[in-house]
């Protein structure tokens, strides 16, 4: 179990909101294509037991996104994975067969210590891992763009950026922050190869936390302005978007090492 924490100065929590999910449509497009990628079942308001919130049931069609010794053991269709998300945010919850994330936005610079409440036994065997979208080290050389380093882009709109390495420390009075909290728990089933899949899931977590945190930065003058009724309707034209990508071209995006 890992606990990924990131905060965010110039973002209140529902600027950050729209950013999220703009984002998460945009980078679902970068991640669909040759029959690969997103595939968007559901996406619609809910209301349980009080809370409210947005639904999403997704599918991942991810074969080339996991290494090479699981694509060897794993059975016809295992590497099509079944996504449901309950967005009510500030908490969102996300369960698919092996992964349960479970997130957090609180309006601080990440100084909550067991901000999901876990019982102090099951906290001592959380991993706190910080990330740092500013930092070009904690990025795969791989995975760098300099048009999406925080460290390189100023926003033309609001004049935000570049994040100098002292950022956290540059807080003034009236700048608007926030953080998120992500818990990460993985249950891998497969015996053998429990541990080393289920390490790879958390460093694989990781690398798309940061990368997707960063191009949210670095698009903020695509998304900035936005009302949640503009994100409901281009999370609408990007379901449909989707389901075209995946059945043709190449490829694309994140795909998986065998460390």
């Amino acid at each position: 179990m890992i606990l990924f924490i990131w905060a965010f100065l110039f973002f209140g929590l529902l600027q950050y909101q729209v950013g999220q999910l703009y984002s998460v449509a945009e980078a679902s497009k970068n991640e669909t294509g040759g029959g690969e990628g997103i595939e968007v079942l559901k996406n619609e308001p809910y209301e349980k037991e009080g809370e409210k919130g947005q639904y999403t049931h997704k599918i991942y069609h991810l074969k080339s996104k996991v290494p090479g010794y699981v694509k060897m053991i794993a059975p016809e269709g295992a590497l099509v994975f079944h996504e449901k998300a309950w967005n009510a945010y500030p908490y969102c919850r996300t369960n698919d067969f092996m992964i349960k994330i479970e997130t957090w936005h609180k309006p601080d610079m990440g100084t909550i210590e067991n901000v999901h409440d876990l019982d102090e036994e099951t906290w001592r065997t959380v991993d706190v891992v910080p990330i740092n979208i500013a930092n070009k080290e904690e990025v795969a050389p791989g995975d760098y763009k300099p048009e999406e380093d925080p460290a390189l882009f100023h926003s033309a709109k609001t004049g935000r950026g570049p994040l100098g390495p002292d950022w956290k420390d540059e807080l003034k009075p009236d700048c608007p922050y926030m953080c998120a909290y992500k818990l990460v728990t993985v249950k891998f089933r497969w015996w053998g190869l429990q541990t080393k899949v289920e390490n790879f899931i958390h460093r694989q977590e990781k690398r798309i936390f940061t990368n997707f945190h960063r191009q949210l930065f670095c698009w903020i003058d695509k998304w900035v302005g936005l009302t949640m009724e503009d994100i409901r309707r281009m999370e609408e034209e990007t379901q449909k978007e989707l389901e075209e990508m995946r059945q043709k071209g190449d490829v694309r995006g994140t795909t998986a090492t065998d460390e």
